[in-house]
């Protein structure tokens, strides 16, 4: 008799507040993704704290008073890890850990340990170690709160000292270390990029969890690795795809995310360089979900981050399959109808009937619903850039045949 997997849930506590930039509201949805973000990483969120501040403790990031309810709540419930939603300083964390005597982990660290589990390849875990390497080094010296809480005991201040310098110049070697190793796999990947000839490309970008992989199997007949967590899939998948008599390469990238850590953002670049060199963006929206507006802002922001916000892109609306929205009696006269009421027949009728050079498309990558529309409006689209690029010969030219086989050759 086979036994079940038993999977030991870290117990954790999420932290964040309120502030003149940040509305109760706000929070809320942010606290809800750090608690799918926690489970993603292997936790198991026991209890949220909250506090409204004008801004955040430069000491403890919340109050004193606040501080104090969150250790003792850690020592009677047996925490073992709190995390807080917004980037700690140095400072914060080396006072937090003097005060709470578990792991104190901020947003970014949590999303780092995250990409950490996820990376496949050696691009990828050289990357991830890399935007640990730079999130790190400033926070070295709390690593060492040991030697202090010995107050300085006879022959521990000078080598404690010493200790984290050579720490230090350990992880300064190291990033330059990770950064020439990047900038050899860059070249390599812009080599194979080269090789792949004059054939259209295509990008799904979008958030993470919003079906980019769902839709890249389906489309692509696939087998790319498809779950209902944050950052399923971090490595760059690149694919040929034929739709009609029209073969394309098509790409799945990571993921984008609110309150991005800058070091990944870095270390990333590289993998985004997918998206620069595209010649068509699909961007990929999860339309359940109750904040897919802030979803597409982020991931327009980061779009403009890397020069790649200009290209032709066709908005892909997923999961209508899951959507749902709230219903009003007839009878009721007090209830404000706002866009949590709204049917996608009327969601299709706002901003949405007019979004860039392509009307928006609203399927289910799961089910292939809406699919044939989504086939034929995406060949639209690469048959014109195609036609763009080759007048005199639709997509039934030498050079591009000569890609084609160079590409089936190589795969």
């Amino acid at each position: 008799m086979l036994e079940k997997e038993v999977i030991n849930f870290e117990r954790t506590v999420i932290v964040g507040i309120v502030t003149q930039n940040q509305s109760e509201e706000k929070l809320n949805e942010y606290l809800d993704e750090l608690e799918f973000l926690t489970f993603t990483a292997g936790g198991e969120v026991i209890k949220r704290f909250s506090q409204k501040m004008e801004r955040p403790n430069p000491k403890t990031f919340v109050g004193t008073g606040k501080i104090d309810d969150i250790n003792l709540f850690v020592k009677e419930n047996k925490i073992s890890t709190v995390i807080f939603d917004d980037e700690l300083t140095p400072s914060q964390q080396k006072n937090i850990s003097r005060i709470i005597d578990c792991k104190i982990l901020d947003r970014t660290n949590l999303i780092l340990d995250i990409f950490a589990q996820r990376a496949e390849t050696s691009y990828a875990r050289t990357q991830v170690e890399l935007a640990q390497c730079q999130y790190l080094l400033p926070r070295l010296s709390g690593l060492w709160t040991h030697l202090e809480r010995q107050k300085g005991g006879i022959g521990m201040r000078g080598p404690g000292e010493t200790e984290i310098e050579t720490d230090r110049r350990i992880v300064r070697d190291r990033i330059s270390l990770l950064k020439d190793k990047i900038k050899t796999i860059d070249k390599q990947m812009s080599i194979q990029r080269s090789n792949r000839g004059a054939m259209v490309r295509v990008a799904l970008v979008g958030y993470t969890n919003v079906g980019k992989s769902t839709l890249m199997n389906a489309i692509g007949k696939s087998d790319v690795f498809v779950e209902n967590k944050l950052f399923a899939t971090l490595d760059t998948t690149v694919r040929k795809v034929v739709i009609k008599n029209l073969p394309f390469l098509l790409s799945d990238t990571v993921g984008f995310i609110r309150k991005l850590p800058t070091q990944l953002v870095d270390s990333f670049k590289s993998t985004l360089d997918e998206v620069r060199e595209a010649d068509l963006l699909l961007h990929v929206v999860d339309i359940s979900h109750p904040d897919f507006e802030d979803h597409i802002e982020s991931v327009n922001k980061t779009l403009q981050e890397i020069k790649s916000n200009d290209k032709p892109t066709i908005m892909v609306f997923n999961k209508i399959d899951a959507y749902k929205h709230l219903t009003i009696e007839e009878d009721d006269l007090i209830t404000e109808r706002t866009r949590k009421y709204w049917t996608l027949d009327e969601w299709k009728q706002t901003w949405m009937s007019n979004v860039g050079q392509n009307k928006a498309l609203f399927i289910s990558a799961r089910n292939k619903e809406n699919f044939e529309e989504f086939r034929e409006t995406v060949y639209e689209a690469v048959r014109q850039i195609h036609i763009t690029r080759f007048p005199y010969n639709n997509f039934l030219y030498p050079d591009y045949k000569d890609a084609v086989e160079k590409d089936d050759e190589e795969e």
